[in-house]
């Protein structure tokens, strides 16, 4: 490879992993405000439509795991290209389905390539940058993870209502066409020494997430909740055997020598933790606007749309604050922040206008920005090589995880004060101080961190 090469192969693979981000993190929400429309012209009940986002988050979970060791066996650029290829055969399945049945079945084959697209071109950028250039190659490819989710239910209106519902998956393919073509040209193929996969393993851990994954799913519907607290029980109990799994066999799908790794654990468990908070406001806050002040869903999706300006903005500091502060100072501050800015929206009365939400939203997405890239960057600064695959996959598979139970957390908690409290209004400012102080507390996790970890990954100011 020339020199070059090297350069173009490191300017533009962040963008092949930005590009495989957004689309998975656009069809994890797009669907929400296209339900009803679709269900109309499929003759089904709005709460049967949920079985096309169920099914699409399901099938992330179980692949995820997956895609470390394929990517090892067969090497990053096909399996990426694989992956998009049927990412895009997905969306145009589902654009064009006739019923409920045809758009679960079209949603899986996009959720199998989705949870592996992602994964697998995080990987290839993870082998090609230097520990010392890995914060600023990270940091501008995860900036879709941010605004995805808040794009995605507002792209997803106006295409319902100047369009039609078949353009929120026909949207896929020209993306999916750009990322074919810079992968072919700009994704490395890497492969690493192929050992035997781990099936019992991956069962098992497959089980749990699939568990899990249906328990958070059904949580927001459902009148119920002892079967789904059951499914929590038995999805942690299964990890639980997986860990003693991981302890005897010779070559677990993830190894237990991972959760060795002190800034690995911390950053799983810290992501986890500060994510019951924080994913939960991108569902509150258009709830909030829509219920207790009576705005419409475009009005709501508009107020959320500053913290994804902002996220992008944030970005330029995230890296001199982390060579100045250190990932220890950087993330309990930071999270305490986040705590404190959700508590606030706790704070405007019922009569209100919905502007005061504006600066609030603003400021949020800012420190978005630098608690994911410094989250996502300790948990792999210390691996080695050999850890990359499995490290990755499950970092993916957490966060899949820590998002739907941070909007489920929210949930529960909104549910309980609605039954409690009196008005909803009153419901909603009570949930924003229980999620605050949450993820205020959830920072006490990087008091673990030492003041080196993540050294290795600043640059030289």
């Amino acid at each position: 490879m020339t020199a070059t090469d090297e350069t173009g192969i490191k300017k533009n693979l962040p963008v092949v992993l930005s590009i495989a981000i957004f689309m998975q993190m656009l069809d994890s929400t797009i669907l929400n405000t296209s339900l009803p429309a679709i269900a109309r012209d499929f003759g089904e009940s709005s709460l049967n439509m949920q079985n096309a986002i169920i099914a699409y988050v399901l099938t992330l979970a179980v692949f995820m795991p997956v895609s470390g060791f394929l990517a090892d066996k067969y090497g990053t650029r096909r399996v990426f290209i694989f992956a998009v290829t049927l990412f895009a055969i997905g969306s145009l399945l589902c654009g064009f389905s006739r019923n409920l049945s045809h758009l679960v079945i079209a949603r899986i084959i996009q959720g199998v390539g989705g949870s592996l697209m992602t994964p697998v071109a995080k990987l290839a950028l993870i082998r090609t940058f230097p520990k010392k250039e890995l914060v600023q190659a990270m940091n501008y490819a995860i900036i879709p993870a941010l605004i995805g989710p808040i794009l995605g239910p507002l792209v997803g209106g106006y295409m319902v209502d100047y369009l039609s519902w078949h353009w929120i998956f026909l949207i896929n393919i020209p993306i999916s066409v750009v990322g074919l073509f810079m992968s072919l040209r700009y994704l490395p193929d890497y492969h690493s020494r192929v050992i035997d996969f781990d099936l019992k393993g991956f069962l098992i851990f497959a089980a749990a997430s699939l568990l899990l994954s249906v328990a958070v799913e059904m949580f927001s519907e459902a009148h119920n909740v002892t079967p789904i607290l059951l499914m929590v029980v038995i999805g942690f109990i299964l990890i639980y055997f997986y860990f003693k799994h991981s302890h005897t066999d010779n070559n677990p799908i993830f190894p237990f020598s991972l959760f060795q790794v002190r800034t690995f654990r911390l950053g799983i468990l810290g992501n986890l933790a500060t994510r019951l908070g924080i994913s939960s406001v991108s569902l509150l806050v258009p709830l909030m606007i829509q219920i207790a002040y009576g705005k419409s869903a475009v009005i709501s999706g508009w107020l959320i749309a500053p913290m994804a300006f902002t996220a992008i903005f944030g970005k330029s500091f995230v890296i001199p604050i982390l060579n100045r502060y250190g990932y220890r100072k950087t993330l309990m501050v930071n999270t305490a922040v986040i705590g404190f800015i959700i508590c606030l929206f706790a704070i405007p009365g019922s009569g209100a206008p919905v502007g005061w939400f504006l600066p609030l939203v603003a400021a949020l997405g800012f420190f978005n920005s630098i608690q994911f890239t410094s989250m996502n960057t300790i948990s792999i600064a210390d691996l080695r090589d050999y850890q990359n695959s499995s490290g990755n996959s499950l970092i993916s598979v957490n966060q899949q995880l820590a998002i739907g139970f941070g909007v489920s957390f929210g949930l529960i908690v909104l549910r309980s004060f609605e039954s409690t409290v009196e008005g909803i209004h009153t419901a909603f400012r009570y949930t924003f101080l229980v999620m605050g102080v949450t993820t205020i507390l959830s920072g006490l996790l990087f008091r673990r961190l030492h003041i080196s970890d993540g050294k290795n990954l600043r640059t030289e100011s």
